[in-house]
């Protein structure tokens, strides 16, 4: 900095860093200020004040020359900085692989639940590039980890709900980014609907969909090298084991405690299954959500937040490790979803997995566990909590029931032994398929779809004689008013129930009101504040 000299009120030039000396303009003042003193002016105390006006003339000079430097090197920083923003943006932009899917029909799809968003996350078991270490070198990857993620339309909370791989579902007709029609399956694991046969993320949304009865808004995808870069990103996350684990399928080592894992090591707690629990993917998808938990408390934390360093390997990380829908494929989109995401407290985040029971046909495969699993597909199409934070009231204003789960059946009767066939008469292409599986998430798992019906204005059910506490059973079910129901003389008395969709079926709403407002009591669940889970 400049210093005052006592013994001649001059200024020193030891200039702040960056700033180049300027020793010849002093000695120009000097001889301005002797010339001064030559051209007349009195001895003695004349000639100090002639000196002292030189000096003030020659700081105020040098005022204004350091002024002018400074504003200039301001005005470059700022064209720096926009110019370096713009790179940051095209950089972001450039690293983003996006994918344009195709849901077909529009009517076919659940409705969407007002300005709540539902984003769907893939997580593949790809092995490319990979090379031998995590084996099936060169595997295009399936849809090994599925979690749907809820966020409120209020954005006060969230529930991120895990679907089992071995899910046994469905899996609709899709087609290709080419145009190409991919058939689909009665009856498969739900990871299939994902890089078998040339399925993309769009058939995986579209499977979702179909299952659950929830509208799903976007998809993010990403694979086993995501894992590894983004939990370096963040500088590591802590995880804990209730024990020791040693497993030599996911390479994964760790001894009883808290850990923080990146990289490799982050990946091999992820992938761990059969060192934990009971050896099966259920007991792995709680390792994944403690897993996502830290790592949104890593993000959401001062240390993340004020580190540039850090928030920029994050942001390169990420943009370079998902594929996202064309919906979200831009740096700015992405960044509107991660801040509505950022709103909801990390306290009202819920961690859940899809209610199952083994498939009885296949001990290593699942199903869905009913009415469990219909009773959470709910809460979540209709934007109900999971974490005991106010849930908003029906769209007319009216207080939500106080109640849980309506009762899909009268008392008497089981929702499982009710058979029952769909036929479509609305006039409007494929609603029989998803009102199977509306009943099915119910617990009428004998629902079946029938051939296409003549129109019909109103949707009814017929059945047959002696089924009438059954008819009213599927009428409860589905809203309909108790009239709906008629016997049907024609039918024998084994005969299902049938169920005609008529124009009504293919434009009326869902009654938020209906959704329950209680989880079924031994959903698994966590909370992603919870720091005390560990991997048992």
């Amino acid at each position: 900095m400049y210093e005052e000299q006592p013994e001649t009120g001059r200024y020193r030039t030891d200039p702040a860093p960056g700033i180049p000396r300027q020793n010849h303009r002093e000695g120009a003042e000097a001889a301005t200020a002797t010339t001064d003193a030559q051209a007349g002016a009195p001895a003695g105390g004349g000639r100090r004040d002639s000196r002292r006006r030189a000096a003030a003339t020659a700081r105020r000079n040098r005022r204004r020359r350091i002024l002018k430097w400074t504003a200039g090197t301001g005005a470059l920083v700022m064209v720096a900085g926009c110019g370096g923003a713009y790179y940051l943006y095209q950089h972001f932009n450039s690293n983003l692989t996006s994918v344009k899917v195709q849901l077909g029909d529009e009517s076919e799809r659940p409705q969407a639940a007002g300005d709540a968003l539902n984003v769907l996350v893939l997580g593949t078991d790809s092995r490319e590039g990979l090379g031998r270490e995590y084996g099936d070198q060169g595997s295009t990857g399936h849809a090994d980890t599925a979690l749907l993620f809820h966020i409120a339309k209020d954005r006060s909370n969230a529930t991120v709900i895990s679907i089992p791989r071995d899910l046994m579902v469905p899996i609709p007709d899709c087609q290709s980014p080419d145009g190409k029609r991919i058939p689909g399956s009665a009856r498969d694991k739900f990871n299939v609907s994902l890089g078998q046969d040339g399925r993309d993320a769009g058939c995986a949304w579209k499977t979702v969909e179909k299952t659950t009865g929830i509208r799903v808004d976007h998809f993010v995808q990403v694979d086993f090298e995501a894992v590894k870069t983004l939990s370096t990103a963040v500088g590591g996350v802590e995880v804990c084991a209730a024990k020791d684990i040693d497993d030599k399928d996911s390479h994964l080592k760790m001894s009883k405690g808290r850990h923080v894992v990146q990289g490799d090591e982050a990946l091999a707690f992820v992938r761990t299954r059969h060192a934990v629990g009971f050896g099966g993917d259920l007991t792995r998808i709680p390792l994944q959500q403690q897993f996502i938990s830290s790592m949104i408390r890593k993000i959401k934390s001062d240390d993340t937040l004020t580190s540039p360093t850090k928030l920029y390997k994050l942001a390169d990380a990420a943009t370079k490790a998902l594929t996202v829908d064309s919906g979200i494929g831009s740096v700015d989109k992405l960044k509107d979803l991660a801040l509505d995401i950022s709103k909801v407290d990390t306290e009202n985040i819920t961690f859940t997995t899809v209610p199952v029971l083994d498939d009885p046909e296949d001990r290593n495969r699942v199903i869905l566990k009913q009415p469990d699993a219909g009773q959470v597909f709910s809460m979540i199409a209709n934007d109900r909590s999971l974490t005991g934070t106010a849930t908003p009231p029906p769209a007319d204003g009216a207080a939500a029931p106080a109640t849980s789960a309506p009762a899909a059946t009268t008392p008497s009767v089981a929702a499982e032994d009710v058979r029952v066939t769909v036929r479509n008469g609305s006039g409007t292409r494929g609603r029989s398929g998803p009102t199977v599986e509306k009943l099915k998430a119910k617990g009428f798992t004998r629902a079946a779809v029938g051939s296409d019906a003549p129109a019909a204005a109103a949707t009814t059910v017929s059945y047959p004689a002696g089924q009438e506490d059954r008819a009213a059973a599927l009428t409860a079910a589905l809203g309909l008013p108790a009239d709906a129901a008629r016997p049907n003389p024609k039918a024998g008395p084994n005969d299902p129930l049938l169920l005609v969709l008529g124009k009504d079926a293919s434009t009326a709403p869902s009654n938020p009101a209906d959704a329950p407002t209680e989880a079924p009591k031994d959903l698994q669940r966590m909370q992603a504040d919870d720091t005390d889970v560990c991997a048992k």
